[in-house]
């Protein structure tokens, strides 16, 4: 029953911050989908299209129309594979780098729900959600 309660109250907080990402997409100018994509990419390491559609847990053809708009704004740029000339990849510029710095730093700052917290409260929710993700998810 606890599991239940404490799984209605995780919602309802994502729910209460559910326009966060909306907002900060939008003051970058960027869509949501455009800032998930930003932010998988880490300058200096190309990663496959493919990758970026498991990362955004959609279909490729749905990633390639995401990552034109950003190629048009100078954001990214795709690339044929060093090691296999078939495979895209997509290289974040260091324009790209830029905004994904400002949007990593802005999605970091806690809302207030958790800044309200006091330091012993946030350091057990840290350690209670570190232990309910997967294991790959929570190191």
């Amino acid at each position: 029953m606890r599991a239940r309660e404490a799984w209605s109250l995780v919602l309802e907080l994502l729910l209460a911050e559910r326009r966060r990402v909306p907002a900060i997409a939008g003051a970058l100018r960027l869509s949501a989908a455009q800032c998930h994509v930003l932010r998988h990419l880490e300058p200096g390491k190309p990663v496959p299209m493919r990758r970026v559609a498991e990362a955004l847990a959609c279909d490729a053809s749905n990633v390639t129309g995401i990552v034109d708009r950003l190629e048009a704004r100078g954001l990214l740029e795709r690339r044929a594979a060093a090691h296999d000339r078939r495979v895209r990849v997509v290289v974040i510029t260091r324009r790209g780098a830029a905004v994904r710095a400002r949007l990593v730093a802005r999605l970091a700052a806690p809302p207030p729900a958790i800044a309200r917290l006091s330091p012993a409260e946030q350091r057990t929710l840290c350690a209670i959600l570190r232990r309910a993700l997967p294991p790959s998810r929570s190191g």
